[in-house]
């Protein structure tokens, strides 16, 4: 696939899964397309090796992949869709988890380019960073639990799960993470799946990813840590907020970072949504809410963090949740 200069376009912030171009999503309950879905850590033996080899150095250790240049398909695909998406549609959050911690709820900046989540709520339990293999090194992005059927889901970018054509290995979540700590366990992936069009051809329109994790200590993810809700087709300018681990310098890591504001449609080469945001490398995959409360730390996730331009360091841009999207949720939870 011809790419253009990298000064020019803009850069993936994690690790992938593709859309095809201007390519609808099939209908509720439909089979997955080929190659969208890859069998992880099916056996408990396997999820064991998987908790195993995150040890805290390696968490600590690992790095965002290389910034990605953006295709220029995408200033195709944007050129043919218009905001007109299909009818909103939302999916509400689960009860919060009882350990939820609810502690130092206050009122912070909005809108934010960038500082530490200090309000507590249920986005510090449902939110966490997504550890991996690939190309030999150990990388790192950034995920959400969701309300599901399997109470099981984590929603991440696409280039979170699969890029170059190989899906990511040792795949594991880790809500709530701290400094190398784990409060609420390591979850391991018994499968990963992006949308149909980034795993044909990393469609930046499309770079949405999910993974399906495997039961800890008899309990399922959200059972856990709570889950939060989604929304599709929620249409653009909304008032967002957007969550990560950034781990490119000036960040480590280590912190879990938000950023606010009110969005606007990307005006180069996607349809995507952008904020002003300075999160860097191994943010990606975090969670962009609409109806976010602060108080409660509860919204609907309606987009993630997934790339940005050389040229614009200080904005965000997360694909516009529509059918495709949609349909990988349908997906995931199903599985």
């Amino acid at each position: 696939m011809r790419r253009t200069p990298r000064t020019l376009l803009g850069t993936l912030l994690a690790t992938g899964a593709l859309l095809a171009t201007g390519a609808l999503a099939g209908p509720a309950g439909a089979a997955p397309a080929p190659d969208t879905v890859h069998e992880a850590a099916r056996t408990a033996a396997a999820q064991e090796r998987v908790r195993d080899f995150w040890t805290p150095a390696r968490m600590r250790a690992a790095t965002p992949l290389d910034l990605r240049t953006a295709s220029p398909n995408a200033a195709k695909s944007a050129a043919k869709s218009e905001t007109g998406l299909g009818a909103p549609q939302t999916v509400r959050p689960t009860a919060p988890a009882a350990s939820s911690p609810q502690a130092d709820v206050g009122t912070l900046a909005f809108p934010q380019r960038g500082g530490p989540w200090t309000s507590g709520g249920d986005v510090v339990t449902t939110a966490g960073r997504v550890f991996f293999t690939y190309g030999g090194r150990t990388a790192s992005c950034s995920g959400n639990a969701v309300t599901s059927a399997n109470r099981s889901t984590v929603i991440t970018a696409g280039h979170c799960v699969k890029m170059d054509g190989a899906w990511h290995t040792n795949w594991a979540f880790v809500p709530g993470y701290r400094d190398g700590q784990r409060p609420y366990g390591t979850w391991a992936a018994t499968r990963t799946l992006a949308t149909a069009a980034w795993t044909a051809r990393e469609d930046i329109n499309q770079d949405v990813g999910a993974a399906v994790v495997a039961p800890l200590g008899g309990q399922r993810l959200t059972d856990v840590v709570g889950g939060q809700g989604l929304a599709f087709n929620t249409g653009y300018n909304r008032d967002m907020y957007a969550f990560g681990y950034p781990a490119a310098a000036p960040y480590d890591g280590e912190r879990f970072i938000y950023c606010s504001g009110r969005t606007s449609r990307d005006f180069l080469l996607s349809r995507s949504h952008g904020m002003t945001c300075n999160m860097t490398g191994g943010s990606s995959g975090g969670p962009w809410f609409t109806e976010f409360n602060e108080s409660t730390g509860r919204g609907l996730l309606s987009s993630v963090n997934s790339f940005k331009y050389n040229f614009l360091p200080n904005s965000m841009y997360g694909p516009y949740f529509g059918p495709e999207a949609q349909t990988l949720y349908q997906q995931a939870q199903a599985g």
